[in-house]
């Protein structure tokens, strides 16, 4: 007997490689209370350190904490923001819809009509491909394109709300056979727009895609002891971090911003033109390196003495 209980204990020590299994059994082939099956299988591959165990991977183990994660993700946690969508107007001719897929390097495009407030459709760069086939004479030339128009291209496009659950909407645009949904908000806007890529990556990680933000570009770059440069889609909290301060202020209009470009666009009350500088306190500003009239790319984080910078915004 007391072997038999020594055998079973040595049996399910952190070190030995069925132990992992061994703990998800103990824990599913008995009864348990509903609602605490996802819980337990959470805690134990929470506890289980990685690298602990020869019967799983760090890569799997990986895989089923996304998995599991992934129910609760919503579609405005993934979806790429209104200023990064690539889009054209319904009414571009032929030609200069080849010109945007080769600027835009992408292969498909939202279509819409008048603003991207009302997207109607997507097109393809396949669908263009087949036209310009088609187009092609017995003589090689290609004939005018005067009569082909995006409609005859065009495709249909899923409409979703940014509170959809990641799950649903993977679910709805594999029955669909759709690769892409645009994501509109309560009043019906264009709010983003998301792909299948971007669901699938919150489980197996990054995939290269033509939507895909460089971030790279984003990332925290050190100039010199006191002078930074990154990319406005910088998560302010990778800030916060690496400046060993807060920056968001509880009830102001920077509280609820994620971005280095939407905190200092917060900070100025407007989009900042190139060139500008914004204060946050005594010993910090900003500096607008690229911006658009919608947002900032590119800013410098200055670390300052404490004397205000000629030329700044308050």
């Amino acid at each position: 007997m007391s072997d038999e209980s020594s055998s079973q204990s040595s049996g399910s020590k952190d070190g030995d490689p069925l132990s992992f299994i061994s703990r998800l059994k103990r824990r599913f082939f008995r009864r348990v209370p509903e609602g605490t099956l996802r819980e337990s299988l959470e805690e134990v591959i929470e506890d289980h350190p990685e690298g602990g165990v020869e019967g799983i991977s760090d890569e799997e183990r990986s895989l089923l904490m996304n998995t599991l994660e992934f129910a609760d993700m919503r579609v405005e946690d993934v979806m790429i923001p209104r200023a990064d969508v690539i889009a054209v107007d319904e009414k571009l001719a032929l030609p200069a819809l080849v010109q945007a897929f080769a600027e835009a390097e992408v292969s498909r495009m939202p279509v819409y009509r008048g603003t991207l407030d009302e997207v109607v459709g997507l097109v393809h760069l396949k669908d263009v491909f087949i036209v310009l086939a088609k187009a092609r004479g017995t003589d090689g030339r290609l004939r005018s394109f005067k009569d082909v128009t995006l409609a005859d291209m065009m495709r249909p496009i899923l409409h979703v709300p940014s509170s959809m659950r990641l799950p649903d909407l993977l679910l709805k645009m594999r029955a669909r056979r759709v690769h892409m949904a645009v994501v509109v908000d309560e009043y019906g806007g264009t709010d983003g727009l998301v792909t299948n890529e971007d669901l699938l990556e919150q489980i197996v990680g990054d995939i290269e895609d033509e939507h895909d933000i460089d971030e790279d570009g984003d990332s925290l770059t050190t100039i010199d002891d006191v002078t930074y440069e990154a990319g406005g889609r910088l998560a302010v909290e990778d800030l916060e971090t690496a400046l060993g301060r807060s920056l968001r202020q509880g009830g102001d209009e920077t509280e609820d911003v994620d971005t280095l470009g939407g905190l200092v666009v917060a900070l100025a009350g407007r989009v900042p033109h190139k060139g500008e500088l914004v204060i946050f306190d005594p010993s910090l500003a900003f500096e607008v390196l690229e911006a658009d009239s919608r947002r900032l790319k590119k800013l410098r984080i200055m670390l300052t003495t404490g004397s205000e910078p000629q030329g700044a915004v308050e």
